[in-house]
């Protein structure tokens, strides 16, 4: 507090207002204080602010909110910190994202705000008075919006949860200032995710997914009144845009346990709405070594992916659910790239959705076309045969129009396609009996790009979750192998056998070899990068015969 100030001690947990050094008015809210302040002084112009109780517990917050701090205490109005970040300070987060509520001129302040921390602002939605201010270091945003209603009662009332309809004055720091109307703190304390009240999932049937998320990504339970809500919600999900559904799915599946949080969509019945040909799979039966239906095989997947997880990420805690033999020995083929894989997972596509997201994506939807594809045959002396030729691809395919109706972008969807019909070739290529030959590792990453190396971590995932642990030893130690000669191909000696540079291009092909530019030529190049990789040719003069070679056995 500056010397100039009197002491405001006396009016701990009430607010002033101030003409410079002097109060003229206070009150239990800011409207108390301002109507006492224009009753005496009508024609000033007054600063509000907020006396904090030091009494109480100090919460957890951003240190971005002291260094705006002397900013806030110059306003003419109130402002409060609402929502996720009043939540996560109660349990001891500091939360990267903090939204700030107002009466009026939200807009006007973003750009205050922007202007004091020497970055940019945006206009979210003029006709609402919300904009953003956006700091690129640490992703952090700060959202500024008049209130939903005509008071601050009003806009906690509008939100969906107990648990994000808690507020603070921007300028306080301890318990003792929050204003809880709706009893959030007790839920947060008890761990509950409750509704405000009856129509708050109805009024915007995206809450009901972002309540299961949330229960998700704070190890909350849903309340029994607010389960019942979810469920009724669900066939409702539909009249939401698809761009908040697909952030929401995103946001969930990026949770601890992705497996935990999709079959809880299923018991809610929010998956048959979000993703019905993941849902029909619930009961499409599998043949041995599978133990269990596609929909409960799928969500063995999402968890055995998380633990594969596990083993890359070494500041992350090995589940005591794992199985220690099958992690140790991912954890030992795959130490080597760990870092690069990590660089992976944290690298965003067209869209802001990161490798490690896309990877699971790509778990969620490998046997989304096995639905279409199931034929039961009678084999002599083994009974019923389940099968699912094509499954890759026809899931593949599928994968795309789900996707895309969700809107993610092209290059996501792209990924997420060749991992679906890619998913199959580590395991084609450890039941060859042998170690993966240079040619096939070139074949398998033109195929695959990039995402070879989320289809090699499926691989594993999907072995084990088939066998519910690691199964034949020698099936295993196979899978491992080639999961190992991928890396150590894709990251070792790419331009060796993944993407060699080109020896020869088209035009020196078209001049030797008297052939017109087409389809011919980029044959020929692909057959002698193809063989550069497999170490056949190593010069201009070799690929050159090689290509002489080839056009004359296809002429004729």
């Amino acid at each position: 507090m500056s010397s100039d100030l009197p002491d405001l001690s006396a009016y701990v947990g009430r607010w002033v207002a101030l003409v410079g050094p002097q109060v003229t008015g206070v009150g239990e809210s800011p409207d108390a204080a301002l109507q006492m302040a224009r009753h005496s002084r009508p024609k000033e112009r007054f600063i509000l602010r907020f006396v904090d109780d030091p009494a109480g517990q100090p919460l957890v917050l951003s240190p971005l909110l002291a260094r705006l701090r002397p900013l806030f205490h110059t306003q003419a109005q109130p402002i409060y910190l609402v929502g996720g970040a009043v939540r996560d300070a109660l349990l001891g987060r500091v939360s990267p994202d903090l939204d700030f509520v107002v009466p009026a001129n939200a807009i006007k302040l973003a750009f205050a705000v922007a202007d004091a921390l020497g970055v940019p602002a945006y206009v979210l939605d003029r006709e609402r008075d919300t904009g953003r201010v956006i700091l690129p270091e640490g992703r952090t945003s700060l959202d500024f919006a008049r209130f939903r209603g005509p008071d601050l009662a009003a806009d906690l009332r509008d939100r969906d949860l107990t648990i994000n309809a808690m507020a603070l004055p921007a300028t306080a720091t301890t318990t003792a200032s929050l204003i809880d109307p709706h009893h959030g703190q007790a839920d947060v304390k008890a761990g509950l995710v409750r509704a405000i009240h009856q129509s708050s999932l109805r009024d915007d049937p995206v809450r009901a997914l972002r309540a299961v998320r949330l229960g998700h990504h704070l190890g909350f339970a849903l309340a029994p009144e607010t389960e019942t809500a979810v469920r009724a919600t669900a066939p409702h999900l539909h009249e939401s845009s698809t761009e908040r559904l697909r952030d929401e799915l995103l946001k969930l599946l990026a949770t601890a346990d992705p497996h935990r949080a999709v079959a809880d969509l299923a018991r809610l019945g929010l998956l048959a709405e979000l993703l019905p040909d993941i849902m029909a799979l619930t009961t499409v039966e599998q043949s041995p070594p599978h133990h269990e239906p596609v929909f409960a095989h799928t969500l063995a997947v999402l968890r055995w992916l998380t633990l594969v997880e596990d083993a890359i990420e070494p500041q992350r805690e090995e589940s005591k659910n794992s199985a220690p033999s099958a992690l140790s020995a991912v954890k030992k083929i795959v130490e080597p790239y760990a870092e690069k894989i990590r660089a992976m997972w944290q690298a965003e596509v067209d869209g802001g959705v990161n490798g490690r997201l896309l990877l699971r994506l790509g778990a969620l939807f490998h046997d989304v076309g096995k639905a279409q594809t199931q034929t039961i045959e009678m084999d002599e002396g083994m009974g019923q045969r389940i099968r699912f030729l094509g499954h890759e691809q026809v899931g593949a395919d599928l994968t795309g129009q789900i996707l895309h109706r969700l809107c993610l972008s092209n290059e996501a969807v792209a990924v997420v396609k060749k991992i679906v019909a890619g998913h199959m070739r580590p395991l084609h290529l450890a039941n060859s009996g042998s170690s993966p030959s240079r040619r096939a590792v070139f074949r398998y990453f033109r195929a695959s790009a990039a995402a070879g190396i989320s289809i090699a971590l499926l691989s594993l995932a999907d072995h084990l979750a088939t066998y519910n642990g690691t199964g034949p030893d020698k099936a295993w130690q196979a899978l491992l192998q080639v999961v190992q000669a991928l890396c150590h191909h894709y990251f070792e000696r790419h331009e060796e056998t993944v993407a060699p540079p080109p020896l020869v291009d088209g035009r020196l092909l078209m001049d030797l070899l008297h052939i017109p530019g087409g389809p011919e030529i980029g044959r020929l190049l692909r057959l002698i990068q193809e063989a550069q990789a497999a170490g056949e040719v190593d010069s201009v003069e070799t690929a050159v015969a090689l290509a002489r070679q080839a056009s004359t056995h296809h002429k004729s």
